[in-house]
């Protein structure tokens, strides 16, 4: 009689098997951490702010446009790039100033507009980068750039090259969880792939935690199944894929056991995880009554310091709504509203428990927006469009310099003239802070090695402490 092992491993399978994995050529290669002692984070937390927010209303003061203000951006700054669709018929492009009022914060003098008063008080925490850019002009390829090294989608994302190469700490919750508020402001959509694993094994794609019934699907178990009979029944199905797997060496079948394992344990890891009833008021008065709320922006940043503190590696807050073609001084105000109080909050959080020193955070969207206005521009009513050539984000905690602020615009924020920092370099200096070098964490897929940042982008040391 034949072995069943042997005559079930056909044709067939043979090509499945080699097209998900690629045999031996495209094999997974495993990361290789940074030699550098220098990556002090254990985490990463990253407040992405979906939608564009404005440098020139938030950080990037330009007095010149007030002088400026409804005259035409000269051709000589322009210099004929790329338009969206939206600006690109417009036979004019007049200069609008910021109706925010701009001072100088803390002891760094970093320039924070009256639009983020909490952020202004935390300056000398924060490392501004002035001087960010991108080449995608448009939403979905910009984010999805920023998120994963690419603009077309299928690249694996930041968060599942984290959790590939440093693994997790906590084997009760995924190593990668990703949150999005539910904004009345959201305008425009989040693709779950901005949090996949791509090519890499599933096991490494982020986990959303939702603000209605379960934080994660199917957490509860079905009506009438007990816990001890949900074990038995995970027991049963793991030993039948253990001898499927080896039959035929798909790696995704383990990957698919260890997400069954890490599911039973977050059915009590995550309600505990959720149940914010024992934070004391001092955490309200320091976050805002909004992060008694589920979904708000508030409560997800709670929830990611209760993350920290049960250190999973990587926690990814999305906040939609920052795309302001008309009415930015009203749409930008509810947006700081909505953001402003929580994100420093979160900074001063970690920093009063010792987590800062080993949580990096990052605050940033996928590209800024121009210094002229779509339409005429009114004194109130006026929006900017996109704009890749220059923005601001900001980093905090393990590994970065506070009180800092890198790169430089010229005089309408519309080109970078000192230090530019591309969303490459970026990703380069978050893996950097983890301890890891961003060229040797890579995976071969189809017969080459790829990584997060392809093959551009270096550390910026001097953003670092």
């Amino acid at each position: 009689m034949s072995d069943p092992s042997r005559t079930s491993f056909t044709r067939r399978s043979l090509l499945q098997f080699a097209g998900s994995t690629g045999v031996t050529l495209a094999a997974g290669t495993r990361p290789v951490r940074a030699e550098a002692p220098s990556g002090r984070a254990k985490r990463l937390i990253y407040l992405f702010q979906s939608g564009g927010p404005s440098q020139i209303d938030l950080f990037d003061h330009k007095p010149m446009l007030e002088r400026l203000h409804g005259k035409d951006l000269p051709q000589s700054v322009r210099k004929g790039q790329r338009l969206t669709s939206m600006t690109a018929s417009q036979q004019s492009f007049p200069l609008v100033r910021s109706t925010a009022t701009f001072k100088e914060r803390g002891k760094s003098g970093a320039w924070v507009s009256d639009l983020l008063p909490f952020t202004a008080k935390i300056a000398d925490d924060l490392c501004f980068i002035k001087s960010m850019n991108t080449e995608q002009i448009n939403h979905d390829p910009a984010i999805t750039f920023s998120q994963t090294g690419f603009q077309l989608a299928g690249r694996p994302s930041l968060g599942a090259w984290i959790s590939y190469a440093l693994g997790t700490k906590n084997k009760d919750l995924p190593a990668y969880v990703v949150m999005a508020s539910n904004s009345p402001h959201a305008d425009q959509p989040l693709y779950d792939r901005l949090w996949g694993a791509g090519f890499l094994p599933s096991a490494h794609q982020g986990v959303r935690f939702r603000s209605d019934g379960d934080p994660v699907l199917y957490l509860s178990n079905p009506a009438g199944l007990s816990r001890a009979a949900r074990r038995r029944q995970l027991d049963d199905l793991a030993a039948l894929n253990q001898e499927r797997l080896n039959t035929v060496h798909d790696p995704e079948i383990a990957a698919r056991v260890a997400q069954y394992e890490t599911a039973y344990r977050m059915q009590t890891s995550v309600p505990d995880l959720a149940d914010i009833s024992n934070e004391p008021q001092s955490t309200f008065n320091l976050y805002g009554e909004e992060a008694r709320k589920p979904g708000t922006y508030a409560h997800n940043c709670l929830l990611a310091r209760r993350l920290a503190e049960r250190d999973v590696r990587c926690v990814q807050l999305f906040h939609r709504g920052w795309d302001s073609h008309e009415h930015l001084p009203d749409r930008h105000g509810r947006q700081c509203l909505d953001t402003d109080r929580a994100s420093a909050a979160l900074v001063t959080d970690l920093k009063q428990r010792g987590l800062l020193d080993d949580t990096l955070i990052v605050w940033g969207g996928e590209f800024g927006r121009t210094a002229y206005c779509q339409g005429r521009p009114g004194a109130t009513d006026f929006g900017r469009d996109h704009h890749p050539r220059c923005y601001t984000v900001w980093l905090a905690g393990a590994g970065i310099r506070p009180g800092h602020s890198f790169g430089e615009t010229d005089e309408f924020s519309y080109n970078v003239v000192r230090d530019p920092v591309h969303a490459h370099d970026l990703n380069a200096t978050i893996l950097h802070c983890l301890g890891l070098d961003h060229t040797k964490v890579t995976y071969r897929f189809l017969g080459r090695d790829y990584r997060l940042t392809d093959v551009h982008g270096k550390v910026v040391e001097a953003v670092l402490a």
